[in-house]
């Protein structure tokens, strides 16, 4: 029988793994070096100038657009955080009772309120509850409203990171606490919840970063001159010059506060990761 293989210096060379991915590679940055350059060359960047960048109308926003807008937005950011942190505690809490009940609760509030838009808390907290309960009033006015609805919202997806990073403390740590005298309870807030708080830190972060931006829908409770964030004052100022100049500096602001938190959400992340090697 005649052998039928074939010497290798009469083999068709063809290209190796890596000169295909290095090929591939360099495909793909022609593509995406042409989709930019035809995106450049279509824009009518005039028209984007005249209605996007006017220098003189961007000036007449400072400094009410730091000293009013993004204070207020900041403001109502911080306290719906600390209302969701507070109420996302006890729900991660409760989620972990040996008490029936209390986990039922803590679980219908969760899939209710993860489930629902923000929007329509910010129309509940607005309309519902002054219907329900006439006569009386929200402790903070438009900023206890804010407040209470967006920490309503966080509540929801704090609970479920918490309880996250209760579980992920190992259970020898409740243990060696009982066996010093702790009971359940101190052993919890002494021991477990610190610990839990060093793993769950970087998405408690980004919750923060998801809140300031929700924190735009205050617009839907009906806000004062003197009460208005970032994306309302925006609108209205570019309503009242008929341009969209005020918008893009409204977006730089929120660029300017979620930006860094961003960055300190990817160091935390790396600190954390580096800790479990």
């Amino acid at each position: 029988m005649a052998d039928t293989k074939v010497p290798p210096e009469l083999r068709k060379k063809g290209l190796t793994r890596s000169q295909k991915r290095r090929l591939s590679r360099g495909a793909q940055y022609v593509v995406f070096v042409a989709a930019v350059a035809a995106f450049v060359a279509s824009a009518d960047w005039g028209r984007l100038k005249n209605q996007f960048a006017q220098l003189d109308i961007a000036e007449r926003m400072f400094p009410d657009i730091i000293t009013l807008a993004l204070k207020n937005t900041v403001l109502y950011t911080v306290t719906g955080f600390a209302v969701g942190l507070a109420l996302g505690l006890l729900l991660a809490l409760m989620r972990l009772s040996s008490v029936g009940p209390y986990r039922w609760l803590a679980g219908l509030y969760i899939e209710i309120f993860r489930g629902l838009p923000a929007l329509l808390i910010f129309i509940f907290i607005g309309v519902a509850v002054p219907l329900a309960f006439p006569g009386t009033e929200i402790v903070g006015g438009t900023y206890g409203k804010v407040a209470l609805a967006l920490g309503l919202v966080a509540a929801a997806y704090m609970a479920e990171t918490i309880r996250a990073g209760i579980q992920a403390v190992p259970k020898g740590q409740m243990e060696a606490a009982r066996s010093l005298g702790f009971s359940p309870a101190r052993a919890m807030v002494s021991i477990i919840i610190p610990q839990a708080f060093r793993v769950i830190l970087p998405p408690l972060t980004n919750e923060l970063v998801l809140l300031f931006k929700d924190s735009s829908l205050v617009l839907f409770l009906g806000v004062t001159l003197e009460e208005r964030e970032l994306s309302k004052y925006g609108r209205d100022l570019a309503s009242q010059t008929a341009n969209s100049t005020p918008i893009l500096v409204a977006g730089l602001c929120y660029l300017l506060i979620t930006i860094p938190l961003g960055f300190v959400v990817r160091r935390m992340e790396a600190k954390a990761q580096e800790a479990v090697r």
